[in-house]
């Protein structure tokens, strides 16, 4: 099969990413930063930085790459340091892209983000519409784009870019837990604004799948992946507490005090959530994927609702093992609330 040299592959959705491409015989190189904890005999973990390019020429030297498969990111509530977050997620883009033109492979898929914007467009977004990211996550993300789309033009690489609103699957955790906490412990689970807004999630199998038709097909550019039948977040999140049956019930607060709120507390450092997790509770946020859906022939399998049962099911069955966990990437450890551990003592 090919031969994929896969960056993040220690983490959550690259841990995903990397078991079905082993399933289908391909062989891969996994770089990052967190210990991999798969062994297999066609996989060759790496734990070293992108953006060291003395280890990145020599891993491009050793073998003949099919394809990149870039998913590796530093987040904003990952990383404390703006200039790491920028210098990982930027540079470490680059040196890989440089490497790939130097060496020969042409085929490089980039893993992109919803939070190039944080306006609501009333409307799917579609991949034409001009991204304005506000905080530091999504402008190195739109930065990465920009200079893999310059090197698309420049005939150097074979580009696609997809972009993925949150990535969902049983082991998501991250911010997240905390709603999964919530609705463990019996408590008022909250939604902005009466929850009306519709927020698109993607299951990580379906994204995965993306990525493997983006590294086999010839098309190029940008393309939006995302769940179908995007419900709203009252009803998506009542789905799930009635499954979960503990106790908790949805709860609304009003939008014009909570988000001055978060952005206080954001400010203060005395919350995870930023300006993405402020378009996530209370704007639209959906993506347009009549693209992927002709040029590819995805199509994604599970529902909102579905998703998030799975991965709040996960926590369920193995929280204390998770809120032990130290050395995990971001989204396969639970977030710390901060100021929010106050919102759960009154609910």
């Amino acid at each position: 099969m090919k031969t994929v040299l896969l960056t993040g592959g220690s983490g959550f959705f690259g841990g995903i990413l990397k078991e079905k491409l082993l399933a289908r015989g391909d062989s891969v190189v996994n770089v990052d930063l967190e210990r991999d904890e798969l062994a297999h005999p066609r996989l060759v973990s790496v734990r070293g930085d992108i953006r060291d390019r003395g280890l990145i020429d020599r891993l491009f030297s050793e073998r003949r790459f099919d394809a990149v498969l870039h998913c590796a990111a530093v987040l904003a509530h990952e990383s404390p340091d703006p200039k790491f977050l920028w210098s990982s997620n930027v540079e470490g883009t680059r040196t890989l892209a440089e490497a790939a033109k130097k060496h020969g492979v042409r085929r490089f898929v980039f893993t992109s983000t919803n939070c190039l914007w944080a306006k609501n467009f009333h409307r799917p977004i579609r991949e034409d519409d001009a991204p304005e990211p506000v905080e530091a996550y999504g402008k190195s993300k739109w930065e990465a784009e920009k200079l893999l789309s310059a090197a698309a033009a420049a005939g150097d690489l074979d580009v696609v870019i997809l972009r993925t609103p949150t990535i969902m699957d049983s082991g998501r955790l991250g911010l997240l837990a905390i709603l999964y906490e919530f609705i463990y412990e019996g408590r008022k689970v909250w939604v902005v604004g009466g929850g009306k807004n519709r927020y698109q999630f993607v299951y990580a199998g379906d994204l995965a799948d993306a990525h493997i038709l983006a590294m086999e097909s010839t098309a190029t550019g940008v393309f939006n992946a995302g769940s179908d039948d995007v419900k709203t977040f009252r009803t998506v999140y009542e789905s799930v507490v009635a499954r979960a049956a503990t106790g908790a019930r949805v709860a609304s607060l009003p939008r014009a005090l909570v988000i001055p709120a978060m952005k206080v507390l954001h400010k203060l450092k005395l919350s995870p959530l930023g300006p993405y997790q402020y378009k996530m509770i209370a704007e639209d946020a959906e993506f347009d994927t009549s693209k992927i859906k002709a040029q590819m022939g995805w199509h994604p399998t599970l529902t909102n609702e579905e998703m998030l049962w799975k991965a709040y099911e996960y926590y369920a069955a193995h929280r204390d093992e998770i809120l032990s966990r130290k050395d995990a990437s971001a989204h396969r450890r639970a977030a710390k609330m901060g100021a929010i551990r106050i919102l759960k003592w009154i609910s």
